[in-house]
């Protein structure tokens, strides 16, 4: 529980938090700090200043972690059971980490001394006074905390944010028209075999939920209802739809892609995700005609892509023949009764984003759907250019088109990652670059609320070029960065991909 600081004491006196950073006694106005915790999980903030160890959720508000051994420039040591995290209130609110809290007291003004030159200020502090404390009169530090922040921290301008904004609405605009000759699709397995949907079908993707309630007197297809942010939604297996025979167990790799089926929300179970793929348009051919005559599962078929030359054919779902004529019709009643315990009706879709998570070093990140072109396999060789940065990992050609490839890891200054399985190249489209994007791995495609999005930790302007923004799932408890594309690919040498893409027919034949 935390620990409630209550106004108390006399109104001559004032009331100070005292606090140990390796050895050092401070203290700060008590009306300062808001409550007093355990340090929080976080998630981390790429390339922001060392004094800044993550973000975490409190209360529904996302909320900067900030260590004073990094803002008074001494060396971080593993936490101990004594270390406290101080919430303070100084017009935004920021975490402090801290050694240990020693205790609420007051002290009579006259015993505050602020002249500079009594300080004894050491390295890296800022001070606004000290007193003494106790029978043997140790001294206790007023810290300047806001003179540390911002000494740490510049802050972000208005301006900024909303050039970020601008930046991101221009992508989406870049993006739509790019995508004009292509079709968006989902892909994922199924016994073995590659289907996909349209992106625009798709709501999210979520992992199978362990726990399922299931329904009495029902097909087996129908694998149950999970509850999803408040409402029930129904599962469905893919495997059933599709004529194949049902598992022996569920796999761990399972996932269940979100639909709306006539204003209800249904979730389609399937063996594994696989990608997302951006399939050229002419490359997209009707189901012929002998196999959409055929009552079992390829009449569930509307088209198949023919990818990578023919060696990847992809059958690709019409959602409203899926379901049965019964189903359907039952499916249309609870949405005009609007009276369903399994399904509950989507959300307006102007009110709602699509992201794609993925990882990075144990950390979970966003990039904004629309501009994320296709998700591929790592490519076995990437050809090396010199005398380049060393996050740019080189090029690949990826369909006769050259594409710049970056290690975000590298990128993000992050350890090298040790993990070779799972990681995937997500290609990402702005308005003037395309580049190759190295995760460590892709987990979801989330549809989420505006409202659910907050504003990034208002700290640097490294930090606001970067993150766009902050989405905050409460009942996870996960928060996850939502990294501008731009960015990404323009900060450390904003030349070098213009150059790659002005050379490219020189660089790879």
């Amino acid at each position: 529980m935390p620990e409630i600081l209550e106004d108390a004491g006399a109104a001559s006196s004032l009331q100070f938090l005292t606090f140990r950073i390796d050895g050092r006694r401070y203290a700060l106005p008590a009306h300062e700090v808001a409550v007093i915790i355990r340090v929080p999980p976080m998630s981390r903030v790429p390339q922001s200043p060392p004094a800044l160890l993550g973000i975490t959720n409190l209360g529904g508000a996302v909320l900067p972690v900030v260590s004073l051994r990094g803002l008074l420039g001494i060396e971080e040591t593993q936490a101990r059971a004594s270390t406290r995290a101080v919430v303070l209130d100084i017009g935004s609110n920021v975490a402090l980490v801290v050694d240990a809290v020693d205790s609420l007291i007051e002290i009579s003004p006259e015993r505050i001394e602020s002249h500079q030159s009594e300080l004894g200020m050491e390295t890296g502090e800022k001070l606004k006074g000290t007193f003494l404390t106790g029978a043997e009169g140790e001294a206790a530090k007023i810290l300047d905390i806001k003179g540390l922040l911002d000494t740490a921290f510049a802050k972000r301008a208005s301006a900024a944010h909303r050039t970020a904004r601008t930046v991101m609405a221009g992508t989406v605009a870049v993006v739509e028209e790019v995508k004009t000759a292509h079709e968006m699709l989902l892909t994922f397995e199924v016994a073995g075999q590659e289907f996909a949907l349209d992106l625009t079908d798709v709501q999210e993707i979520i992992p199978a939920p362990k726990a399922r309630t299931a329904i009495p007197k029902t097909e087996t297809l129908v694998l149950g209802v999970t509850a999803l942010r408040g409402t029930l939604l129904p599962l469905l297996s893919l495997r059933g739809l599709l004529g194949f025979p049902t598992a022996a167990k569920a796999a761990s790799r399972e996932k269940v892609v979100v639909l709306n089926v006539n204003g209800a929300q249904v979730g389609l179970v399937a063996d594994a995700a696989r990608a997302i793929v951006a399939a050229e348009t002419h490359l997209v051919d009707p189901i012929p005609g002998v196999l959409a005559s055929r009552a079992g599962g390829e009449s569930r078929i509307r088209a198949i892509y023919r990818g990578d030359a023919g060696k990847r054919l992809i059958s690709i779902l019409a959602p409203e023949q899926l379901f049965r004529e019964d189903v359907m019709q039952r499916l249309r009643a609870h949405h005009q009764r609007g009276e369903s315990q399994l399904t509950a009706q989507a959300p307006a879709a102007e009110d709602n984003e699509n992201f794609l998570i993925f990882q990075l070093g144990g950390d979970e990140f966003a990039l904004p759907i629309d501009a994320v072109e296709e998700i591929a396999a790592l490519p076995a060789q990437i050809t090396r250019i010199p005398k380049t940065p060393k996050f740019l990992e080189g090029v690949v050609n990826l369909r006769g088109a050259v594409l710049p490839v970056i290690d975000l890891g590298r990128r993000f200054d992050m350890p090298l990652s040790t993990q070779a399985k799972g990681r995937r190249l997500v290609v990402v489209r702005t308005e003037r670059r395309r580049a190759g994007l190295i995760v460590d791995g892709v987990s979801d495609v989330l549809r989420t609320s505006e409202a659910a999005i907050r504003g990034a930790p208002d700290l640097t302007d490294d930090i606001a070029r970067l993150v766009s923004g902050v989405i905050n799932l409460d009942a996870s408890g996960r928060i996850v960065l939502v990294l501008s594309p731009p960015e990404l690919l323009t900060r450390a040498e904003r030349g070098i991909l213009d150059k790659f893409q002005a050379d490219q027919g020189r660089v790879v034949e």
